[in-house]
């Protein structure tokens, strides 16, 4: 065993070039991922991200509403402006797919297309349908995700086809769609459960072929659907669930290259979001993602999550603006009235809030101890406390200054704010009280221990 000697030092050290603190936390790898495939060992190189043109596609619209009830088209409309603003003119946010099936649905589509916004791409998703397809071309959309289940779960219960007959048919759409002049994005539903030798690669090998006299822009894409959530992002494990030998089976025996393959997941088993995220590592260049997660059951990886993780991956904010995200958050709080749990990452009301009043003192001392990244900043959201018997004086100046917006030598120090300190203690231990004060209580006692300081604050 090593020893390792203490080394004493006169200046901290931050960890500056993995915790920057203007940008969340950089994502950084040492060497390459190996991982056993048909008994060889093949090497992924997780680097790869930074000059790849990962991105984000976005389902809020289709799978998003198998959730929820469906949004209007006003709603749909003002969600959609606001995902072009978050992506950025880069297009982080590459494309978004559309229902086609009702009048409504349609009239979403054409709602959106009148704003003629670059990003996201605005795409349709049908069932392997002639009949299906014939409404996309009439919708005039460059692209359409086309449901082609893959596991037998599928073909034999839900289908009643044999793999043949499943297979012709979705050869046919998507040559049709190909003789329209649209790009299919064909959706390998239940990929995480299927036949992956028997039934997945001869299918997308035909695929590949259909696609080889095409130019680039009109080329099959392939959707990876892990529709149950089995997939697992650990070198080692067996197919099906293997999201790195998936992926590497298409890039090295299907010849599809990393731009045309998508990763579309869901979070039965909590893995949504790090199997997205694995996707790209392994060498995807699209996530599909929702705002916040909702989507069917357990819903899909969230949008926000994979912006933050893609900007760590990057090292850069690309163009994104996440005080966007902040924005969403509360119009599905106030127009939708989506109950967002308080302490859900990034958006809930509550997650850069301490209690602690430990923490507290860490907060008011240096906010980078205890707060993840500038939150007030990137999403317009400075890390807050929240007032209990457990958030001691720290606490309780933190709350004070924050509320008068006093700044460097104007703050308050702790013994200014013990009175205040001391009526929330008498609360808890003189009248029993267990929830957290509330910030109007605050307030209050703010107007009487600090009279000049709250008229001014107020503008009074």
């Amino acid at each position: 065993m090593k020893l390792y000697p203490l080394k004493d030092i006169n200046k901290p050290n931050l960890l500056k070039t993995i915790f920057p603190y203007t940008i969340p936390p950089l994502i950084t790898f040492e060497a390459p991922i190996r991982e056993i495939i048909d008994g060889k060992e093949v090497h992924f190189d997780p680097k790869s991200v930074k000059t790849r043109d990962i991105h984000i596609t976005d389902t809020t619209f289709r799978d998003g509403q198998q959730a929820r009830p469906p949004y209007s088209i006003k709603q749909t409309k003002e969600i959609y402006s606001m995902l072009s603003h978050l992506g950025g003119a880069k297009g982080v946010i590459r494309q978004t797919e559309f229902f086609l099936y009702t009048k409504q649905d349609r009239e979403k589509v054409a709602m959106c297309m009148e704003l003629n916004m670059p990003f996201p791409q605005i795409t349709g998703w049908i069932r392997a349908s002639l009949g299906e397809l014939r409404i996309v071309k009439e919708m005039e959309l460059a692209e359409t995700g086309i449901l082609t289940s893959c596991s037998d779960y599928h073909i034999f219960y839900k289908q009643n086809q044999t793999r043949k007959e499943a297979m012709s048919l979705y050869l046919k759409v998507v040559e049709s769609t190909l003789s329209k002049g649209i790009r299919p994005r064909c959706h390998l539903e239940d990929i995480t459960r299927a036949d992956i030798k028997g039934f997945v690669i001869p299918y997308v090998q035909r695929l590949e072929r259909l696609s080889e006299n095409e130019p680039e822009k009109r080329k099959v894409k392939i959707r990876l659907c892990d529709t149950m959530g089995f997939g697992l992002p650990y070198p080692g494990t067996e197919e099906p669930r293997s999201i790195p030998k998936l992926i590497w089976r298409m890039i090295n025996e299907c010849g599809v290259s990393p731009d045309r393959i998508e990763w579309h997941g869901h979070n039965d088993f909590h893995k949504a979001h790090v199997n997205g995220i694995s996707a790209w590592i392994y060498g995807a260049n699209a996530v599909n993602s929702t705002i916040f997660g909702f989507g069917e059951r357990t819903g899909n990886p969230p949008l926000e999550g994979a912006l933050i993780e893609y900007i760590s991956l990057k090292g850069d904010i690309c163009g994104i603006n996440l005080n966007v995200v902040t924005q969403l958050a509360n119009y599905y709080r106030e127009e939708i009235k989506v109950q967002i749990p308080a302490n859900y990452p990034f958006i809930g009301k509550d997650f850069n809030t301490t209690r602690a009043g430990i923490h507290a003192g860490g907060l008011r001392k240096n906010e980078e101890i205890y707060n993840i990244f500038d939150t007030s900043l990137l999403l317009d959201r400075p890390p807050r406390v929240a007032i209990t018997d457990k958030s001691g004086t720290d606490g309780v100046a933190m709350w004070v200054n924050d509320f008068l917006g006093l700044k460097g030598k104007e703050r308050l120090t702790l013994s200014k704010v013990v009175k205040i300190q001391r009526w929330v203690m008498d609360q808890y231990e003189k009248h029993d009280r267990l929830t957290a004060i509330s910030n109007e209580e605050l307030e209050d006692q703010v107007r009487i221990n600090f009279p000049d300081l709250y008229n001014r604050a107020k503008g009074v």
